[in-house]
């Protein structure tokens, strides 16, 4: 099967089982979604949800974190894990978007890269949930599936996405991304995928594996 039907058969699959998907890091701006964004690495939603509950009621905005101390911040994103490093990033993340972007964070992949911790994964989580610029983000969910069905031979995230976004349209590409992420937490496991009831069994080169 061509790349291109093979993704779409994916994507039609997915989308009857979990329609269109809403970003599960709660926020309300750009600049709070970057924040989550951040803090989510290596670190489960709903615990980044609990962390900016309280992040956010003092530091709502990028002008508001960038005069919070370092210190201050990685308490309170302790929970988070990697609190050293992220609170760092936050924080000039903040300062920057607070002086150079005057406030607003950026809407270009090139100036959203540039922030301090901020990836082109976690820039498309941003463009296409905050903005309507289609992007899509790969993470370990989305590089495990598709390569697994063997849509993707290809460990680089960047050439995954490289892949999907010249085979399928624009306006799929940031459902997409949590479609795929939906299957792999809750059918497409890292170890133990429950191949039996997963409905790309079919299509899958690794149907029935154990890892």
């Amino acid at each position: 099967m061509k790349c291109s039907l093979l993704l779409t058969e994916i994507y039609d699959r997915l989308f009857e089982i979990y329609g269109e998907c809403v970003c599960p890091l709660k926020h309300d701006s750009p600049f709070q979604l970057l924040a989550a964004v951040m803090l989510s690495a290596q670190c489960r939603d709903e615990r980044v949800n609990q962390v900016t509950a309280t992040l956010f009621k003092q530091a709502p905005d990028a002008v508001s974190m960038s005069k919070m101390e370092v210190a201050e911040i990685a308490e309170i994103i302790h929970p988070c894990g990697l609190s050293g490093s992220k609170s760092k990033n936050l924080h000039a993340s903040a300062t920057l978007i607070a002086g150079k972007f005057h406030g607003t964070v950026p809407t270009a992949m090139e100036e959203l890269t540039s922030l301090p911790g901020i990836g082109r994964k976690s820039a498309n989580v941003i463009l296409g949930n905050c903005f309507g610029i289609p992007g899509f983000p790969v993470d370990t969910h989305v590089k495990r599936v598709l390569n697994r069905i063997g849509a993707v031979k290809s460990d680089s995230p960047e050439k995954i996405e490289e892949i999907v976004n010249r085979n399928t349209p624009p306006e799929l590409w940031t459902n997409f991304s949590h479609l795929i992420i939906q299957h792999g937490r809750k059918v497409c496991h890292s170890r133990s995928p429950e191949c039996g009831i997963c409905v790309l069994n079919d299509i899958c080169k690794k149907r029935n594996i154990k890892k």
